[in-house]
């Protein structure tokens, strides 16, 4: 659940104003939908656009990443087969004028689809609701979708004083695994689903199954050190500070090592026929091959 802590100590330009503040926090929101239109759409050379040269992102299955090697990786997961898209839910814009620099914040659903599909040989469904005359050896398609605040760290770059993103990275708030016939999901073991905050535990436990590296140290709701850290930054960017510091909050750092950064590689995992990785898991305990998912060991996981 959110807190109902104010986050936030200062008040910036976010509502009305003058006619250059507001042209201003309309550009920069422009900036922010960008993320949903173009990535999605793979229009690389206009999602590109949207950043400044040493731009960098944090999600759940990239980590922190310069915008060039994100857009890389981005098209060799969905050459892989995943199916990542996102919905705006509403944006808007801090600005201050002085420093010329600005946070956007975007309310979105992240939703990925995802397939899973048991073996031939493997005999054991993977939906809890076999019992209810559905073949367990269907494919179960389901969606994980993810309610989250995106925050586009922006300022006027070069001398044509474009604005620009410098960083991204989001608030995970809470998720959820939505069957897409109404009927059959997969059941995560809670072991696995333990190793991930409240707020995207689903999506990682799933971006994992498709050998995804998972950033387990994002800010979320229920990690007030996190989550009043990234405000803290947004206000010292706000205030034109040089070198926030942003990412010593991000991933690689905090947590107990394997707890804090999941890194797994799965035997039998693919998105789409295209193998994301194989082999066993990093933190030095072999689960030959065992799924995150109850009852679907020797299962194929699709990411499409």
């Amino acid at each position: 659940m959110t807190s109902p802590r104010d986050p936030q100590t200062k008040v910036y330009s976010h509502l009305r104003g003058s006619q250059a503040e507001f042209l201003d926090r309309f550009a920069v929101s422009e900036l922010c939908k960008g993320w949903p239109v173009y990535r999605d759409a793979s229009e690389w050379k206009n999602f590109a656009s949207l950043f400044c040269e040493d731009a960098y992102v944090w999600t759940t299955w990239s980590r922190e990443q310069p915008y060039d090697v994100f857009i890389e990786k981005s098209k060799l997961g969905k050459a892989a087969g995943d199916f990542i898209m996102h919905r705006e839910c509403g944006t808007l814009v801090e600005l201050n004028p002085d420093t010329e620099r600005a946070v956007g914040k975007m309310k979105a659903t992240i939703t990925q689809r995802f397939t899973l599909s048991p073996s031939l040989g493997g005999g054991e469904g993977a939906s809890p609701n076999d019992g209810d005359g559905i073949s367990s050896f269907e494919p179960v398609v389901f969606d994980v979708d993810c309610d989250c605040r995106f925050h586009f760290f922006c300022l006027k770059d070069g001398e044509a004083g474009d604005w620009k993103v410098k960083y991204v990275k989001l608030i995970y708030e809470k998720d959820k695994v939505v069957p897409v016939d109404g009927m059959r999901a997969p059941a995560f073991r809670k072991e696995v689903l333990d190793q991930y905050p409240e707020g995207y535990k689903y999506l990682g436990a799933a971006q994992r199954m498709l050998g995804h590296d998972i950033d387990g140290c994002l800010p979320t709701p229920n990690n007030h050190d996190l989550w009043l850290d990234l405000y803290k930054k947004m206000e010292q960017w706000l205030d034109g500070r040089p070198d926030i510091g942003l990412s010593s909050s991000g991933s690689g750092s905090g947590g107990d090592g394997d707890s804090a950064i999941v890194k797994t590689k799965k035997n039998g995992v693919v998105g789409n026929g295209h193998n994301h990785a194989n082999g066993h898991h990093e933190n030095g305990h072999d689960h030959h091959g065992e799924s995150a998912v109850n009852g679907t060991n020797r299962s194929k996981l699709e990411g499409h």
